[in-house]
């Protein structure tokens, strides 16, 4: 049961799209070590505006992921690869659907 996510908006700057894209990609192989990040996904909303959304079961997942090593590298390149700093936010999950493990 997931019930805690955090849905991160993130534009990229003119030419760094593709940076991005990698970026999140890779972001992937350090999700995978985190236990309490029970789904995670990188998203392209438009041409420039990206966006990853993190599901946890509890509050203390959720905030083992924000000091984790994905949050410090987004925050690392931040200046970089954003035309304006990711935009966070903490959000409730009211129902889900995921695979049985």
């Amino acid at each position: 049961m997931v019930n805690f996510a955090l849905f991160v908006r993130l534009e990229a700057k003119p030419g760094k799209e593709k940076d991005v894209e990698n970026f999140l990609r890779g972001g992937l192989q350090l999700v995978q070590q985190e236990p309490a990040t029970t789904a995670w996904f990188a998203l392209r909303l438009g041409p420039s505006t990206f966006g990853i959304f993190d599901a946890f079961p509890d509050e203390t997942g959720r905030q083992a992921h924000l000091s984790g090593q994905v949050a410090a590298a987004l925050m690392a390149r931040s200046s970089e690869l954003f035309s304006i700093p990711p935009v966070i936010e903490k959000v409730d999950v009211l129902a889900s659907k995921l695979p049985v493990s």
